[in-house]
């Protein structure tokens, strides 16, 4: 396979993992387009010279994959002139009610999350496909706190419905770690005092997500057949492939 250019990160002050989802090779060769579809870590720390750079990319539409909780803890994407905020929360369990161990490893860990995610959350899934599949809504930018697991698992699923390899797609995620790294430096340096994050919660390898979709065939038949199931129509899918491949 050939490699796919990535998109280089955008760059925020306090935003760590914004990333445009496009570039990568898909139905019939046709490249998903850029400057379309944006994946982020939280959006609640969008000042300053921020508010500029966001701007700047005419973003429509913002998806808001985090829990209540987390909403209310941490604020959300502050107002913009015709700026449409969703809020969409794929139920699912707290990561600290499955331990992790380092023999179970990392990947297989993270793909059980996802799992769990795909299990639980699919109304929430289809419902923040529906909105990108929406050419209106566009640009959208879709976000959850670190921008790598539930944003993780929706551009997976929309870039498989794109016709994206898997393993483009498992390589595009973990591009996620380029973020983990900032997100970790800037804890760090502005809350010295806070308890270490717990390692998935930063942890991004391929493996995890080329496990997820593999699984998610193997119980499916494929991720469009899972979507189509949990409630995703085809007109939406014909929607989302003809303004997001050029």
């Amino acid at each position: 396979m050939d490699a796919t250019p990535m998109t280089p990160m955008t760059a925020f002050n306090n935003l760590f993992n914004f990333r445009d989802v496009g570039g990568h090779p898909g139905l019939d060769g046709r490249p998903v387009r850029q400057r379309r579809l944006y994946r982020s870590d939280s959006l609640h720390r969008v000042d300053g010279v921020d508010r500029e750079a966001f701007a700047a990319l005419g973003i429509r539409t913002v998806i808001d994959l985090r829990r209540p909780s987390e909403v209310r803890r941490d604020g959300r994407v502050p107002d913009y002139p015709g700026l449409a905020y969703r809020h969409i929360h794929p139920e699912h369990a707290f990561w600290e009610e499955s331990a992790y161990s380092e023999e179970l490893g990392m990947a297989r860990y993270l793909a059980d999350r996802y799992h769990d995610l795909a299990e639980t959350g699919a109304a929430g899934l289809v419902s923040a496909i529906e909105v990108i599949a929406d050419a209106d809504a566009a640009p959208t930018v879709v976000h959850c706190v670190a921008g790598k697991d539930r944003t993780g698992v929706v551009c997976a699923l929309t870039l498989s419905l794109l016709g994206v390899a898997d393993e483009t797609i498992a390589e595009d995620y973990a591009r996620s770690i380029e973020g983990s790294v900032r997100f970790s430096e800037w804890i760090a340096t502005t809350l010295p005092a806070s308890k270490p994050v717990p390692a998935p919660f930063l942890g991004c390898p391929a493996e995890a997500m080329s496990i997820f979709l593999r699984e998610l065939r193997d119980r499916h038949g494929s991720a469009q057949r899972y979507l189509v199931r949990a409630g995703l129509v085809q007109s939406r899918i014909d929607a989302l492939r003809a303004h997001l491949l050029s």
